[in-house]
Order: structure tokens, then sequence, then C-alpha cells
């Protein structure tokens, strides 16, 4: 079983580095070469995804003791191969504006101060968007703590429900004052 897995992380290996090589050469090469090449690397990169479906059956056949191991490094390969694919998007990008160049006979340099402007206002975006939902997120915690707090505060001391702040700053001072509060702290 795990020789299997073996045999594929080879295949997995010997694949991304023929698309890794290809990849970067796209961009360079002649507009009759690149079509050939970006129509092979999209089929090579089908094949890598069906090797990681591959992978991924035959770590679920194995036992659960030694999965951990298996699933990491299925981890891994799934990160390479997004990382694979953004490398692809991005060099097929970059083959588009050179046959959109050639067509309206644009210099290309204003093309590519865009596309990278474009890059870095799309990642700017993304962490954003990340602190927003860590902020949504803190936000949604705290507010289950202060539910907990206040059930806990409602049960401790008696109270009954609906009840807003105010009336629960309310019967606290007034425990406070009648001495309740002293009584069943100590």
């Amino acid at each position: 079983m795990s020789s299997d897995f073996e045999g594929y992380e080879q295949d997995f290996a010997v694949l991304t580095a023929e698309i890794t090589s290809k990849v970067a050469r796209v961009p360079r090469l002649p507009p009759d070469e690149k079509k050939q090449m970006v129509a092979n690397v999209e089929k090579q990169l089908e094949e890598a995804k069906e090797l990681l479906e591959q992978m991924d059956l035959e770590v679920r056949e194995i036992p659960p003791q030694s999965r951990g191991m298996y699933s990491n490094r299925m981890r891994s390969y799934k990160q390479e191969m997004g990382k694979l694919e953004t490398d692809f998007k991005r060099s097929r990008i970059a083959y588009s504006d050179e046959v959109r160049n050639e067509l309206l006979g644009d210099d290309g340099n204003s093309s590519e101060n865009q596309r990278a402007h474009l890059l870095d206002n799309t990642e700017r975006l993304e962490r954003s968007s990340r602190r927003l939902e860590a902020g949504y997120q803190i936000a949604v915690e705290t507010e289950h703590l202060a539910k907990l707090a206040f059930h806990q505060m409602q049960y401790f001391y008696k109270w009954e429900l609906p009840m807003d702040i105010n009336m629960v700053n309310w019967k606290f001072q007034e425990k406070r004052k009648s001495g309740i509060l002293v009584e069943r702290a100590s």
C-alpha cells in the first residue's frame, strides 16, 4: 500500500519538475511554441491532479496510526500543486499580454506595470480580507464569552430573564450595597 503511494510520489515529483521548467520557459518562447507549451502544461497539470487524487485514495486506505505522516505529505503536495497552478496562471497572463500587444502594436511596458499593480492590489486585498475575517472571529468569540459570563452571573445572582446591561449594573450595585455580594464572595 505505501509502496503504491511512494510510486505516485515519485511520479508526482517528476511531473511537477517538468511543469515547473516548462512554466518558466513559456514567456520566452516564440508564439507558435507558446501555444503548444501552454496546452502541454495544461495536460500535465491535469495528470498531476489525477496523481494527487490517487495518492489521496491511498492515504485513506492506510491504517490510522500511520496515516498522519502521509496526510502531512499530501498537504504539502497539494500546496505545491496550488503554487504550480498560480505560477502557470501568471505565465499565461504574460503570454496573453504578449499576444494582445502583438495584435494592438502596444509596447507592453504599461501592461506589465498594470499587471504588477493589479497583483499587488490583489495581494493587499487578500491580506485585508484575512484580517477582517480574523477580527470577525474575535468578535464572535468575545460575544460568546460575554453571553457565558452573563448567564453565569444570572445563575449566581438568580436574576430573571430578559435583562439589559443597565439592569445588570443596577442589580450589581444594589447587591453590593445590601451586602449580598460580599457574603457570597467570602
